[in-house]
């Protein structure tokens, strides 16, 4: 899709609008000589017909200033979807009120297949409008596109809370995607372990997943208002109360010792690898990365290493 795709131009109806914005006048045989690509006659009649261009005898074509012209379709896009917005919402009301009307009423949808699965996962993800919270564990679909939605609910003024189970974290490249998404905005924690895989949106939607191996048998449940969705909320407030803040800021008490290297190496002893693990996430040598964790344990007077990186841990919790 071209950048202008959103109010309907295709990528050579943009492109040829953007030669005669630099060109304009311009006759049909200067126009010829210089675009590379056939069907500029038709090229030409869809950009006139959009008000993008004017015509004039000879036939001497004009490009329309582009606040006017693209107004007009902007303002013809926001109105389709507005339009579009209000008939999903007649749809919604329409599909809640037979799902009240069923006894039971459906509380729970089952979907299986792995594809099945991976787009109801993107979807819901998508969905959020002011919450979403998470808990990540294995499998992780599609990591790539889960970031990029993430950055896109971000972008959007959605709230993100994440809790990451301790594997993640220990994972290659986890950390630096941890600490790309707090920048971003997302707020997370980490505990050692998490009892299931989950993701709630606002306080509407939920998605539970079920199973994730053999591939033919993924499987995961998509929970509507109830109380069984109250109860996942539950759980992951709690959850997160438990659970110890990673991503850290400078300490506004000390920040020349809680340089951004203490907190990667904070969120690190929260995982639990090991000094040889630590070294090669930091990407330093093994005797540097014990001086640093010996250090950092003096300066919060931790016995071990892990307590050292609840404290330090506790001490920015919001």
């Amino acid at each position: 899709m071209s950048s202008l795709g959103a109010i309907g131009l295709a990528p050579d109806e943009e492109a040829l609008y953007e030669v005669l914005l630099d060109r304009s006048p311009a006759t049909l045989d200067q126009l010829a000589a210089t675009w590379p690509r056939a069907g500029l006659e038709p090229l030409l009649a869809s950009l006139e017909s959009r008000g993008l261009i004017s015509a004039s005898a000879g036939p001497l074509y004009t490009a329309v200033a582009p606040e006017i012209a693209l107004d007009v379709l902007l303002l013809a896009a926001e109105r389709d979807l507005l339009r579009v917005r209000e008939r999903a919402r007649e749809l919604e009301e329409a599909f809640q009120e037979r799902a009240r009307e069923r006894t039971p009423p459906v509380v729970v949808e089952v979907v299986t297949g792995r594809r099945a699965v991976e787009q109801r996962h993107a979807q819901i993800q998508r969905a959020a409008r002011q919450q979403l919270r998470c808990l990540s564990k294995r499998p992780y679909f599609d990591p790539l596109g889960s970031v990029a939605a993430q950055r896109e609910l971000l972008d959007r003024g959605v709230t993100s809370r994440m809790i990451y189970e301790r594997e993640f974290v220990a994972a290659k490249g986890a950390l630096r995607q941890i600490e790309a998404m707090v920048g971003a905005g997302q707020q997370a924690r980490v505990l050692p372990e998490l009892p299931m895989k989950l993701y709630v949106v606002d306080d509407r939607l939920a998605l539970l997943l079920l199973r994730h191996e053999p591939a033919d048998a993924v499987a995961a449940l998509v929970i509507h208002p109830s109380g069984l969705l109250e109860a996942l909320i539950r759980l992951f407030e709690g959850l997160w109360q438990r659970a110890l803040p990673l991503g850290l800021a400078p300490s506004a008490r000390n920040p020349a010792r809680d340089s951004r290297d203490d907190a990667r190496l904070i969120a690190l002893l929260l995982s639990g690898l090991t000094d040889e693990a630590i070294a090669r996430q930091l990407g330093v040598g093994h005797r540097t990365a014990e001086r640093r964790i010996a250090e950092l344990m003096a300066f919060l007077g931790a016995r071990t290493r892990f307590q050292a990186g609840v404290q330090a841990a506790r001490s920015h919790r919001p």
